[in-house]
Order: structure tokens, then C-alpha cells, then sequence
């Protein structure tokens, strides 16, 4: 891949992870303002034994976890550009969106412990609340721990002529390449984020559980993250085409079962818009206008998927293809 294109999908991370840096604090501050009539002038934020035992004033209340937040966010993403990719520096993503639902979710507890009560001593439980929250931000690390472990670096494969690739007996080639979407990044975060920020808005009490706002939020920015990214992998037994950061859903196609491969230049325009496409040249996930691996099954329609490398993707698969079915 050239530096060209790597910067692009680089962005589209950054623009990502820009744009959650930025909402975590904003809801952090913004929940508990939000309330302030429904609150009382100090806010219960401890308790021992099931009992409230400290408290902040409003303002604190809401400030102390961003600012938290502000400490913590940088430092990370400090550490992340020094270590550079590789497995240390997904931690630092995973820790961001560990973190960031797990503040967001102590702050809709705390709210809502406090809701409508007259004095702080008075608020409710959090230990069902908290116990929801760590839950929350555990499988929020694992899910981003999973998509981190799928952006290992593409293995190279030698050289090979544009149609076809000379394996030597007994060799075993692996072509991989990626391609992302900065601005279907982008929309599956801010959607995202509306989703979030009503749930926890609902699970502080601030407003009743509003699933015409949640759902379809929600609903868009999982389609949205689901095609913001595809993988396209050749192996020994063919082409595995997967989508979005937890390489799900996936396409299958075994090597014999497919009559050729080519690279071929595409435009949206041309395969009718962004996404999977269905038109007259078959299939086609766009995500970029450019470079596509095409492939013509033995049956049914091409399928094409932009991603970069394409050429030696297909003289890979046009190598396996040829091989007899025993030794493919």
C-alpha cells in the first residue's frame, strides 16, 4: 500500500477517535447540567456500604470526570503515537473506549442516584449501576481489543506478473489488503453517539427510554461502522472477503470455483454509489473509487471490492484457480 493510502485510512481512524475524545467529556458536563433542576445542590458521589458518604457540588460533580478524562485521553494517545501500530498501541485505542463508557456510565449512575432527591444523603443505591457500567466497558475493551487484533499488517507476497503468479511446489502464498472509509467512520461515530448519549441520558433518568431516538441512531451506525471497512484475504483455499472491524459478516469463495481474476479500475458513479452495489457489472463494494479486485465465479455474477494491491491479489487467485483440485 502507498504512504498516500495508508494516510487516508489513518485519517479516517483519527476523525474517528477525534470525534469520541471530543463527545465523551461534552456528555460528561453536559448530563448533570442538564438535570440541575431535578438535582439537589450537592451531588452524593461516594458511598460506603450502600450509603452515601461524600459529596460535590454540581459543578464539580460534572467537572471532575472530564477532567479526568482530559488527563487521561491525551496521555493515551501520547503513548499510542510512540509506540507507533502493533498490539501495544491497540491498547491504547481499547483503553480510550474502555475508559470513555466507563466514565460515561458512572456519571449516568451518579445522576440518577441523585435524581429528585432533596439533599445528597438522601440519593439512592449504584451498586446494581455500577456493577451495569463495569459490564458496559468490559465488553466495550473486548470488542475493541477484537477489531484491534484484525488490523494486523497485510502480508506481503513476492512480486508477480499482472495475469498470473509462478508458485514453486510446495510454496504457500497469503495476499491480504484493507481499505476504509474515513467519512463512513465518521458517521457510524457520531450516530453512535447520539445513540449513547439518550441511553445514558435514560439510564440517569434525565429522560424516559426513547427508542424512536435510540434505534434508529443505533441502527445506522452499526450498517454504517458495518461498511465503513472491508477485507479481502487469498489463501490456498481462495478469496475470504470480510466487512467492518470484527470481520463480519463474510463472503467465501474457493479457489477452483473461481474462473478468473483481474484488477479493474471503478468509480461509484459507475457501480451506482458507496457501499454493496448490485448493477449490471455484478457485485461491488465501493469504498473508494480506484483499484478493485474482480473476480468471475464458475457461477453467478463478478464480484468486485476496492482495495488496494489488487493486481497481485488476482494473479494470486488466477495461480490457485489453475492448480489441480487435489493440489489446490
Amino acid at each position: 500500500m502507498t504512504d498516500g493510502k495508508n494516510g487516508k485510512k489513518r485519517n479516517g481512524a483519527r476523525w474517528a477517535a477525534a470525534t469520541w475524545a471530543a463527545g465523551v467529556p461534552a456528555f460528561l458536563v453536559a448530563l448533570p447540567f442538564a438535570a440541575s433542576g431535578r438535582l439537589p445542590d450537592r451531588l452524593a458521589t461516594h458511598w460506603s456500604g450502600g450509603t452515601p458518604d461524600g459529596s460535590m457540588p454540581l459543578w464539580a460533580a460534572a467537572l471532575a470526570p472530564a477532567l479526568v478524562w482530559a488527563v487521561l485521553a491525551p496521555s493515551l494517545a501520547f503513548a499510542g503515537r510512540r509506540r507507533g501500530p502493533g498490539p501495544a498501541g491497540a491498547w491504547v485505542g481499547v483503553s480510550l473506549l474502555s475508559g470513555g463508557v466507563g466514565l460515561a456510565g458512572a456519571q449516568a449512575v451518579l445522576v440518577r442516584a441523585n435524581l429528585d432527591r432533596a439533599d445528597w444523603h438522601d440519593a439512592g443505591p449504584v451498586g446494581a449501576g455500577v456493577a451495569l457500567t463495569a459490564a458496559a466497558a468490559a465488553a466495550a475493551g473486548l470488542l475493541g481489543l477484537l477489531a484491534a487484533r484484525r488490523a494486523a499488517p497485510a502480508i506481503p507476497v513476492r512480486p508477480a506478473a499482472a495475469d498470473t503468479m509462478d508458485i514453486p511446489p510446495g510454496e504457500r502464498r497469503v495476499w491480504l489488503s484493507r481499505t476504509s472509509n474515513p467519512w463512513l467512520h465518521l458517521t457510524a461515530a457520531l450516530t453512535g453517539l447520539v445513540a449513547a448519549a439518550a441511553a445514558a441520558a435514560a439510564a440517569g433518568g434525565l429522560i424516559g427510554l426513547q427508542w424512536p431516538l435510540i434505534a434508529p441512531f443505533a441502527v445506522t451506525s452499526l450498517l454504517s461502522l458495518g461498511c465503513a471497512s472491508v477485507q479481502a484475504r487469498v489463501t490456498d483455499a481462495g478469496l475470504e472477503v470480510s466487512f467492518g472491524p470484527l470481520g463480519w459478516p463474510v463472503r467465501r469463495w474457493a479457489a477452483h470455483d473461481i474462473a478468473s481474476a483481474r484488477a479493474e479500475t471503478r468509480t461509484p458513479a459507475q457501480v451506482g454509489g458507496w457501499g454493496y452495489r448490485l448493477g449490471g457489472q455484478g457485485t461491488t463494494v465501493m469504498l473508494r473509487s480506484g483499484e478493485c479486485l474482480v473476480i468471475r465465479p464458475r457461477k453467478g455474477p463478478d464480484f468486485a471490492v476496492s482495495v488496494d494491491d489488487a493486481e497481485r491479489g488476482a494473479a494470486l487467485l488466477n495461480a490457485l484457480g489453475s492448480r489441480p483440485q487435489a493440489d489446490a
